[in-house]
This record gives C-alpha cells, structure tokens and sequence, in this order.
C-alpha cells in the first residue's frame, strides 16, 4: 500500500465518523451485524396497553371479596360430588409414577 492510499483510507474514515457523530448515526466499519435498527424504533407498549380497559374490580375490595367468596363456595361443591382438586400429591402425575 502506498502512503497515498493510507492517507486517502484515513481521510474517508475520518469524515464518516464525524458525519456520523453529527447526524446521530451509528458507525459499523465491520458491517457486522448489530440490533441498533430494532433498538431505534419507538416503544409500543404504552399504545398497546391503551387499547384494553382499565379494570377498576382490582380497586375494589368488596368486589375481589366477593369473587373470592363465589370461588370457594364453587370449590365446595366440588368438593362434595368428589370432582375437587385432589390432595397434594394425590394427583394424575403422582399416580402415573407410582405405576
């Protein structure tokens, strides 16, 4: 390599740098790959989140009180036809085991 080529190599690189400090720009001389173009784009969760309701049950806890009430009350009558949760370690998984 001749020394009018370095100069002209450090020259260019040179000016790319500085283009890409004032612009903002993200220097790859490697041309590697790099996750700079999905880090770049806008945040979508807030636009998401505004599509769905805010569920104000969560406030309220006469309302969790009484879903919580409905729950058991169904629980027990499972529990007396025998179609309950099983024990702990009673389960489908635990007798597959054993066998």
């Amino acid at each position: 390599m001749s020394l009018k080529s370095l100069l002209a190599a450090a020259a260019v690189q040179g000016v790319a740098e500085a283009r890409a400090r004032i612009f903002g720009h993200v220097l790859n001389p490697t041309g590697k790959r790099s996750p700079h173009k999905i880090l770049r784009k806008k945040l979508i969760g807030d636009k998401v989140a505004q599509w769905y309701p805010y569920d104000i049950k969560n406030d309220d806890p006469l309302v969790l009180a009484r879903e919580e009430k409905q729950r058991l009350a169904k629980l027990e009558m499972l529990k007396r036809r025998g179609k309950g949760p099983p024990k702990k370690g009673q389960g489908r998984r635990a007798v597959k085991r054993n066998k």
